[in-house]
């Protein structure tokens, strides 16, 4: 299938709000079309990205697909910023079946003084979705060409809204006298398993999927006067007289009501060439459900020879492109042709000619990535970073001028646990995240890896980009005893509480598993106990170290290394806490300085002290999940352990303080008995 025919896709109607800018000033119209609000990177990411639907003051909208971020790139001079992460590159190139991409940042540039205007040509792209709007005095429901739209305050973005110029207010009201009232979205969507989404017909539903007897554009309202309680609209047909309630479309009853799928993907203004055969559920605009985005991330690390080989030989083909062919033998007139291009200044010539062949390897076949893709297991990405963490820095403190790393060693201080071997401050460090792809209804990891419930970013099938982040900050490194870990983790194996854990992980799979997913053998996904405990532990730590550090517990978060031994890599157990931003150049120093050796033990004999006890106890201390209960954690709660969503990289999963310490009535902590 060629790019061009992947999707059904008309180019007349594309996103260009800057292009409608500057046609409004060619009419010499005073409006301020282009800019209707602004995200923090992060919330970009993993909150409001492509295909997302993202609230503000007076309506919603859903930033577009990455094909027409690139016409936001293309009106500046020469190529956009790139964030370099080979390791990572190379991951995401792979999971987009794209050999080339590119990571990139959000285009945005900071401004020198407030009132400013460079930077104004660069923003995320987004429409206004849903398109089908309420008015609030009138409950008139209709499209937006039915509504005027205000937004002429170039520095009050949330004064931009939709309005009913019209509106007489309800039937039986006051005053008749016309009057323009707000217009909000209508809260009602159509989604489908594989990423569709699409608004609700409103018009065909109110006549049961037939046309208006009355009228070719039928008076519609939506009369809403229970918010909050899910579908309790009732959609009035004011033409013909025709009602029909909104909860009719709940549950598994109503989505044989509910029209088939047509393949919407709103965030490329495109359809699925042959449509969608799933049926479609009824979904609100702000459910939690409607979009889970799938993220990639790494620590950057100094990279390795073959790191460095395999990025410059992509920066080599991406330059030359079919060019490489017909001068890949003679490296000199290639130097005069990757001038300004790709420095390769300082390489030798046979440096060069390593670069250069490894830029000619033929790419994968299809069969190939895909068996890649099945097989791949992101802890891969995790491996690199263990490894290096493992080596001492050179002298007290060493930085990498590369990737920014600077790592100082701490000693141990006589009382801190003997199990905790090893500590490293990372006083800085860059973290770079990458998406790749998104989901709705289910969370990417319950969909059983399929490719194609992973919804598009880009209407090519190998977008040439993807959007990135890159976050700085500081952190602080635990190494545990693999030894004392190994042999606490052979005895957990044995013990009915870990059996428990298993049973209730088997219950939530199979019930919460996406039904269209493929078969998956539950105990693939089950955490092992060492992750528990080092999850645990990281929760712990996070909290006590809010108390001091100076940051919030929301602003910490954890790095899990812990996995047993395999024989593509090692045994690890250890955890890095850090705390980054994406839109600074980063961090204050507070939780590094809580790597000194006195402090540091203060805070884990705190931490574990803290752990023995919870104002939910007994009650915390002895759940474990029987049967028919099926939740993933055991002696934790909001009380004492869980943290908060932007801290836990597994969702308050896998969590148990029995696991960490000795409680009452439990003798399998790893730390065992704390005083």
């Amino acid at each position: 299938m060629t790019d061009e025919a992947r999707f059904v896709y008309d180019a007349a109607n594309a996103v260009d709000p800057l292009g409608d800018a500057e046609k409004e000033a060619e009419k010499a119209t005073k409006h301020n079309r282009a800019k209707v609000g602004s995200a923090r990177p992060s919330s970009l990411l993993y909150t409001y990205g492509p295909g997302s639907i993202m609230d503000l003051p007076q309506f919603t909208i859903m930033p577009t697909g990455l094909d027409d971020w690139d016409r936001i790139w293309r009106r500046r001079d020469g190529n956009p910023p790139q964030i370099r992460a080979p390791r990572l590159r190379e991951v995401v190139a792979r999971l987009l079946r794209s050999r080339d991409v590119q990571l990139r940042p959000h285009p945005w540039q900071p401004k020198k003084i407030s009132l400013s205007t460079e930077g104004n040509d660069l923003g995320v792209p987004a429409r206004v979705f849903p398109q089908w709007l309420r008015c609030t005095g009138c409950d008139m429901l209709g499209l937006l060409s039915q509504f005027s739209y205000t937004n002429t305050h170039p520095f009050r973005t949330d004064l931009a809204c939709f309005e009913h110029a019209k509106c007489t207010g309800r039937k039986g009201g006051v005053s008749r006298k016309a009057t323009s009232r707000t217009a909000v979205p209508a809260r009602y969507l159509l989604a489908c398993v594989d990423g569709h989404l699409d608004e609700f017909p409103y018009d065909l539903w109110v006549h049961h999927g037939k046309a208006c007897p009355e009228a070719e554009f039928p008076a519609l309202k939506m009369v809403d006067r229970t918010a909050g309680k899910g579908a309790s609209a009732v959609i009035h047909c004011e033409s013909c007289g025709q009602r029909r309630p909104m909860n009719e479309a709940q549950g598994e009853a109503g989505r044989s009501k509910l029209p088939d799928c047509r393949g919407r993907h709103p965030h490329l203004d495109a359809f699925e060439p042959n449509g969608c055969r799933n049926k479609t559920r009824l979904i609100l605009v702000g459910a939690s459900n409607l979009w889970f985005p799938a993220t990639q991330s790494i620590i950057v690390m100094p990279e390795s020879q073959q790191e460095r080989t395999s990025d410059l030989a992509n920066q080599i083909r991406v330059a030359l492109g079919d060019k490489l062919a017909k001068y890949r033998d003679d490296l000199e007139t290639l130097r005069d042709v990757l001038d300004g291009k790709v420095d390769v200044s300082e390489l030798s010539d046979d440096q060069l000619s390593e670069a250069v062949a490894a830029a000619t390897i033929p790419p994968e076949s299809a069969e190939e990535q895909e068996a890649w893709i099945r097989d791949w297991d992101p802890v891969d990405l995790l491996v690199p970073e263990w490894r290096y963490l493992q080596k001492d820095p050179l002298g007290l403190r060493h930085e990498d001028e590369a990737s920014g790393l600077t790592l100082s060693r701490r000693d141990r201080d006589p009382d801190l646990r003997p199990e905790i071997v090893r500590v490293l401050a990372v006083e800085r460090l860059r973290k770079v995240n990458a998406l790749v792809g998104f989901t709705r209804i289910d969370d990417i990891d319950r969909v059983g890896d399929l490719p194609q419930r992973l919804a598009p970013l880009a209407r090519a099938p190998r977008p040439a980009w993807t959007v990135a982040t890159e976050d700085r900050g500081e952190g602080i490194f635990l190494q545990l005893d693999e030894q004392a870990v190994a042999s606490w983790e052979k005895r957990i194996h044995a013990t009915e509480l870990w059996e428990a854990h298993r049973e209730a992980h088997r219950r939530n799979f199979t019930r919460r598993f996406s039904e269209t997913a493929e078969q998956v053998e539950p105990d693939t996904r089950l955490k092992p106990p060492r992750y528990w405990l080092v999850h645990t532990l990281a929760h712990v730590l996070i909290r006590e170290l809010a108390m001091t550090c100076g940051y919030s517990a929301a602003s910490l978060s954890e790095r899990l290394y812990a996995w047993p031994e395999t024989d593509t890599r090692e045994a690890a157990a250890g955890l890095l806490i850090c705390t980054t931003a994406s839109d600074s150049d980063g961090t204050l120093g507070g939780l590094v300085q809580l790597s000194e050796p006195a402090r540091l033990q203060r805070v884990v004999s705190n931490a574990l002290y803290r752990a023995t006890r919870c104002s939910s106890d007994p009650i915390c201390a002895m759940r474990q999940p029987d049967d028919p209960e099926d939740f993933l954690h055991g002696a934790a709660c909001h009380c004492c352990v869980m943290a908060s969503e932007t801290s836990c990289e597994r969702a308050n999963r896998f969590l148990d303080r029995r696991l960490l310490v000795d409680l009452p009535g439990s003798g399998v902590g790893f730390f065992g008995h704390i005083d």
